[in-house]
């Protein structure tokens, strides 16, 4: 490739993110606090004076803190606001997203205890097991995430070649922190899964830093990725900060997406 061509790729890239940015300035707080609510209705009450509500009548929960963050601060101790402040780029492309660019890494830890529950005992009561390919993997049935996972295998039993990327599956539910972290992982929550490490990059195996993270080469096929964002998860793989193994449902981050346009194959 001549340099030349490798430049016009450099803008055409600037130009995506641009673009990608736009579009996601295009929805209000407002209008993703009402697609965050409709994505929960088993819990979530709708919101009020800037607070979510709901249902079971409990202390409602500020939406923003009112405190300004960096990036690493939001990470660690993210509020709903700081959650939905990037627009995640669903779609059967890959993309490349800019520093710092972590849409769906960013948690309300306190949101994500009232949706699943507080602790490891009151997560596992919610419990159940999913068969995968073979093995029973213990998942959330709350907010519908089992369902959720079974539709995903369902639509991926069809296309049996995929399996050795599926299987054996790296684990669901464990209470546990991010990897050097002092916030939970979704798995905590028994809301997520991860694939078979044997095709996985991860941001810190490449020893990479918090914010100088080198490039990946993806090796999930991009069939597998879509298939889950179509049932409510979203891809580790879309984070600068990758973990191209990890799956977690986050639906209120697709529902955004669509209501805001934004697609990574665009």
């Amino acid at each position: 490739m001549s340099p030349s061509t490798d430049r016009a790729s450099l803008v055409f890239a600037a130009m995506l993110l641009v673009a990608v940015a736009a579009q996601a300035d295009d929805l209000s707080l407002a209008q993703k606090i009402d697609l965050l609510t409709d994505a929960y209705p088993e819990t979530l009450g709708g919101s009020e004076d800037g607070s979510i509500l709901f249902r079971d009548g409990g202390q409602s929960l500020p939406i923003d803190d009112g405190k300004t963050k960096d990036h690493a601060q939001k990470l660690a101790s993210g509020d709903i606001e700081d959650s939905l402040s990037q627009v995640y780029p669903p779609g059967p492309c890959e993309s490349r997203p800019e520093v710092n660019f972590d849409p769906g890494r960013i948690r309300s830890e306190v949101l994500m205890k009232r949706l699943y529950g507080g602790s490891a005992r009151d997560v596992e009561a919610s419990l159940v097991e999913v068969d995968w390919f073979g093995s029973k993997l213990p998942v959330t049935k709350r907010q519908g995430v089992a369902q959720a996972l079974e539709q995903v295998r369902d639509e991926l039993k069809a296309m049996p070649d995929l399996k050795v990327f599926l299987t054996p599956s790296a684990g669901t539910f464990n209470w546990r922190n991010v990897a050097g972290a002092s916030n939970l992982s979704v798995h905590s929550f028994g809301a997520a899964i991860d694939l078979n490490t044997r095709y996985a990059d991860y941001w810190i195996w490449a020893g990479g830093k918090p914010g100088r993270v080198p490039h990946y080469n993806n090796k999930y096929p991009m069939t597998i990725v879509d298939a889950f964002e179509r049932h409510g998860f979203i891809w580790g793989g879309r984070w600068y900060h990758y973990d191209t193994m990890h799956f977690e449902y986050r639906p209120e981050l697709l529902a955004i997406a669509k209501a805001a346009g934004v697609s990574a194959c665009r």
